[in-house]
């Protein structure tokens, strides 16, 4: 009531607030409840008020949604009507988390423990615990349940369990009979001659890669290449997020001037990058191994425009790839100048056409300082976007660390626990387990998830929302009883 203003006769008071439109009905009836109730004479009378002000945000959540709400939250409010990331992030952000962490068993027991916070979560909001590092941990219960079930999907597709593989459909590659009758303990196996090429594991990794010598060269092509096509997927998404923004703010010169230049150039150069990892996988076998091409040089060839021949190598993956990269060259440079100068330059002619009045407050920007703003948005687009490209190689990083640091306390631990063959086998079993169960838990769980938590909310707020999001806008606040009582709102 201290806030409320006083009118003319000084008999009724006055307060300004913002609300929803779907609740100015509910409002309307209880302001008619209480003045029934208190048997004034004078109803409450609620009008719409005509402003300039930007509106707070409001989004409907639920106990599911605002987790995500508060990552996009912390690294700022959406304006009103501005496109919010949340709705995305739902899936993108425990996929990426997976991806880094993608181990079945240690999903599992993620998921199990935020699934015991969220079956037990009506006791545990009745006893209002005040450490703060618990509550951080039960306000995100259902962003930890998806990491942990996107986890075990991921694990499942490197086949990780522990540092373990699942022999689930059986391996198509097959040991020559010779080699299977010596006692030998490396085996060098030929997938010319040792593959079946008709019938690969349908599902994940092979198996067999789990004791061949060769395991991280192999994953380190492999998740290498999936970090790139994700980053740019992803990137991509988020620059087609902002025509949505463009036309609701009536914007449409930043979809000529903003959106086609960004989206072509991200297109021309990583997009394509994109195209040839999916060629290589798909005309690159075996017999081909000698002369699958490099394609950190073959991008490099792109820009620097030489075309080997020799070795093999080095030689075109296809016969007019030598027209096509000078296109994409091409655009990629147009684009530049097209960010660069046809906004300003519109801008500055629009303008001139009309005088601005002095009612409208400020002086309008020149056209220098429309151009400067223009270049320092444009050499951020194009840098950032080859940073960002290269940023979502921790993907890669991070998955290959985990998967390392798990085999190798299996092998230190578990290993040497299973290797007893008496009575004192079994104590032993019973003393390593317990150290290995701790590791697991505080290092490659707590730690470890802590760090892809980390990694993946960097992906989201800066190489992702950066693409489309502002976040200058504020929240809506609604007046409540309740939550001034206990501490959660501010007078």
């Amino acid at each position: 009531m201290n806030l409320f203003n006083q009118d003319v006769t000084k008999e009724c008071l006055i307060a300004e607030c913002w609300c929803s439109d779907k609740q100015v009905s509910q409002v309307q009836l209880v302001l008619r409840d209480a003045s029934e109730q208190s048997g004034s004479s004078v109803p409450s009378i609620v009008n719409r008020m005509e402003t300039k002000e930007s509106p707070p945000t409001y989004n409907i959540l639920n106990k599911f949604t605002s987790g995500f709400q508060n990552i996009v939250d912390a690294y700022g409010v959406a304006s009103y009507r501005e496109v919010n990331p949340a709705p995305y992030t739902i899936i993108t952000f425990p996929f990426l988390f997976a991806v880094m962490f993608g181990d079945c068993g240690h999903g599992l027991l993620m998921a199990l423990f935020a699934l015991w916070m969220i079956l037990k979560e009506k006791q545990f909001l009745a006893k209002k615990n005040d450490n703060e590092i618990w509550n951080t941990m039960f306000g995100g219960r259902y962003i930890i349940f998806l990491m942990g079930l996107f986890s075990i999907y991921t694990g499942f597709i490197y086949n990780d369990a522990f540092s373990k593989s699942f022999n689930i459909f059986g391996s198509p590659w097959k040991i020559p009979q010779i080699i299977v009758s010596k006692d030998v303990k490396t085996i060098l196996l030929n997938p010319v001659e040792s593959f079946n090429v008709s019938s690969p594991y349908p599902f994940g990794l092979d198996p067999i890669w789990q004791s061949a010598t060769n395991k991280i060269v192999f994953l380190n092509s492999y998740k290498m290449k999936a970090s790139i096509i994700l980053g740019v997927a992803q990137m991509l998404f988020g620059v087609m997020l902002s025509v949505w923004n463009h036309i609701h703010f009536r914007r449409y010169i930043n979809i000529i001037c903003e959106f086609i230049p960004q989206l072509l150039f991200l297109l021309s150069i990583f997009g394509y990058l994109v195209v040839l990892i999916i060629l290589k996988w798909f005309w690159y076998d075996a017999t081909l191994l000698s002369c699958a091409p490099s394609l950190l040089i073959s991008l490099i060839n792109m820009f620097l425009m030489t075309y080997p021949k020799e070795p093999c190598f080095l030689a075109p993956m296809y016969d007019t790839q030598e027209i096509v990269q000078k296109v994409l060259i091409a655009v990629a440079l147009i684009c530049v100048p097209w960010m660069l100068l046809i906004k300003p330059i519109f801008l500055h002619m629009r303008r001139n056409r009309y005088e601005v009045l002095p009612s409208e407050g400020h002086e309008e920007d020149g056209f220098g300082d429309l151009f400067m703003h223009q270049a320092i948005h444009t050499i951020e687009y194009c840098l950032s976007s080859i940073s960002h490209t290269a940023s979502y190689l921790r993907l890669w990083a991070l998955s290959l660390a985990h998967a390392q640091l798990s085999e190798v306390l299996w092998n230190m631990v578990m290993k040497n626990a299973l290797s007893g063959k008496n009575y004192a086998g079994s104590i032993s079993i019973y003393l390593y387990f317990a150290f290995f169960a701790t590791l697991t838990i505080a290092i490659l769980i707590v730690m470890e998830g802590l760090s892809a938590f980390l990694h993946a909310l960097r992906l989201h707020w800066v190489e992702f929302q950066s693409k489309f999001y502002d976040g200058q806008g504020y929240a809506f606040v609604p007046f409540s009883f309740k939550a001034i009582v206990e501490g959660h709102s501010e007078i």
